[in-house]
Order: structure tokens, then C-alpha cells, then sequence
């Protein structure tokens, strides 16, 4: 079965929709036990929504198509077949958050014989890789002398593109997770959600706090106040800040903004320009569909730059 609360979610959102329970139960293969059907029907539900002309109870090609790629996950998962890559890329990427306990594991000839060579050339690739990567001090200083400053970069014009499929996803795992808690509200425990759903997309959710008398962006009325201000991001990408009278409210508080911005029918990465240590700078912000002003928090970190 699903692992962790996929069982209890899928449960949940069958509860709420029960027109489609006996119509996902009619998808079931004849040969397939308990096990593989219920990672599979999880799979299904999920990715519903990635085919919108599909109308339960009605055949089409989207509902065909839909069933085609489930099975050749639950194929992969549980009989360790292999696709096409470009296949295998798709149903991995449709299966984030989707957990299957003591599933087969399988190892192809390649791998086997891969994984017995490994030991004498892994230990000469790792010392090729920590002189390759190693910085090379005289052309930092160089840099420095002749441009009067340290390097100082910002996020790439691709950024934005290249960080939207993760959060495509972790949407996905949001979405999913609410629906087990019932909906977005105020006594949820946001923090615990966000970070459980970050870390089911194989993430890390980083906090930053700073003392709120110490943010200089703030109105003055403000920074005479005691507190903390909580930053979320994940992978680079701001996702909310919160103020609280500690830390763990003040997380919470960025936890609870970074979530409303999950409320709409998607995510999307943008380069939008923050305050920063009192000048504008160009920073990677998730933003929902709703058109509003451009006015963010000033920022507490800021990981495009050296020279913090």
C-alpha cells in the first residue's frame, strides 16, 4: 500500500468524492493484489488532473492514456520492467510523493557489474572531482584586485524554468496533503505540512530568522517591537516570511504564507526584485496566479551573492 498517510489520503479524497470511488475500483486488474492496486489507484488519482477530458465513467483516449502510464510505473515498481527513458522520466515525475513500502528492488546486469568495479575507480574519480572543484584562491584574489570588489552573482535568466518543474510537484504534494487535513485553515499545522510535503519531493525547506529590531527595511514603529522574522526557501526560491514573538511562531507565520500561495490552480517561479541590506536586488519568488503589486518582505538572506 501508499506509504505513510497515502492509504489515509487516498481514503480521505475518496470520502469527499465518493462518485468516484466505484468508478476506480472498476480499474483494477484482475491479476493485481491489494498491494500494486493501491499504489497504482494512488498513482491514478493523482494525476487526474494532468488530464482534464477525462470524465469518470466514459471512455476516451486521456483515460486510456492515463491508465498506460500507471501501469507502466506499477510494471517498473513491482516487476522491475524498464521503459524508454524519456517514458521512465514521465511516470517518475508523475509518481512524486507517491511512497511504496518494501517494494522489489532489482538490479539490471549493467548495474551489478557497475556496482563490482566500482571501488577502485570511485576512490581516483573522487580525487579528479576534489581537484576539479576546488577554488582556485590566486584567481579569486586577482578577480578582487583588478575589479576592486569580490564576485557578486545573481540568479541565472533560466533560473526560473529550471526550478518550476520541482515546484510543479511539490503543488501536487501540497494539494494532497491539504486534502488529508481537511483544507487550508488557520489550526492546521503548517509548518509540519509544508516541510513534509517539501521533503517527500526529495527537498529541503531552509529557515532563516533574524531579530526583528534588526531588519533595517522595516517602519520604524516596527523595529522597536521584540520578536523574530522567519524566511522560508527552497531550493534558492523565496516562498514566504513570518514575524512571531520567537522562532517557532515566526515559523509557522512564514509557513502558513508560503501555504495560500498553494490555494490557486498553480505555482510558478518568478524573478521579481527584493530590498536586500537596503538596495534592490533580482531574487527567485513563488507566486500563485492572483495579479497583485510586486511589494515583498525585505529579504533575510539573500543566495545569489558571496559577499553577504
Amino acid at each position: 500500500m501508499a506509504a505513510g498517510r497515502g492509504g489515509d489520503i487516498v481514503s480521505e479524497f475518496l470520502s469527499q468524492n465518493p462518485h468516484l470511488e466505484n468508478w476506480v475500483e472498476s480499474l483494477k486488474g484482475y491479476c493485481e493484489t491489494n498491494k500494486q492496486w493501491h499504489a497504482r489507484r494512488e498513482f491514478i488519482l493523482r494525476n487526474m488532473e494532468i488530464f482534464p477530458t477525462i470524465h469518470p465513467g466514459t471512455p476516451s483516449q486521456s483515460l486510456d492514456r492515463l491508465l498506460s502510464l500507471s501501469m507502466v510505473w506499477a510494471n517498473h515498481v513491482f516487476l522491475g520492467c524498464r521503459y524508454p527513458q524519456p517514458v521512465m522520466d514521465k511516470v517518475m515525475e508523475m509518481a512524486e510523493g507517491i511512497t511504496v513500502h518494501d517494494a522489489p528492488e532489482r538490479k539490471t546486469r549493467d548495474e551489478i557489474m557497475g556496482k563490482a568495479k566500482r571501488p577502485a575507480s570511485s576512490a581516483m574519480d573522487g580525487d579528479l572531482q576534489v581537484k576539479k572543484t576546488k577554488p582556485n584562491d590566486s584567481d579569486s584574489k586577482a578577480h578582487v584586485k583588478s575589479t576592486g570588489h569580490p564576485v557578486k552573482t545573481g540568479p541565472s535568466p533560466g533560473a526560473p524554468a529550471q526550478h518550476q518543474p520541482f515546484f510543479n510537484r511539490l503543488y501536487k504534494a501540497v494539494a494532497w496533503k491539504l486534502v488529508a487535513a481537511g483544507g487550508f485553515g488557520p489550526n492546521l499545522e503548517h509548518y509540519d505540512i509544508l516541510r513534509s510535503c517539501v521533503e517527500s519531493c526529495k527537498a529541503t525547506l531552509s529557515s532563516v530568522f533574524v531579530p526583528l529590531k534588526d531588519i533595517p527595511d522595516l517602519p520604524t514603529a516596527r523595529t522597536q517591537k521584540e520578536g523574530q522574522v522567519c524566511e522560508l526557501r527552497c531550493h534558492t526560491v523565496y516562498m514566504g516570511t513570518g514575524y512571531g514573538r520567537d522562532e517557532s511562531t515566526a515559523r509557522a507565520m512564514a509557513s502558513k504564507e508560503a501555504l495560500k500561495v498553494f490555494q490557486g490552480q498553480k505555482v510558478t517561479v518568478k524573478m521579481c526584485r527584493r530590498r536586500f541590506q537596503g538596495r534592490d536586488v533580482d531574487d527567485l519568488v513563488l507566486l500563485d496566479e492572483k495579479p497583485r503589486g510586486q511589494v515583498f518582505p525585505p529579504a533575510l538572506c539573500y543566495p545569489f551573492q558571496e559577499d553577504q
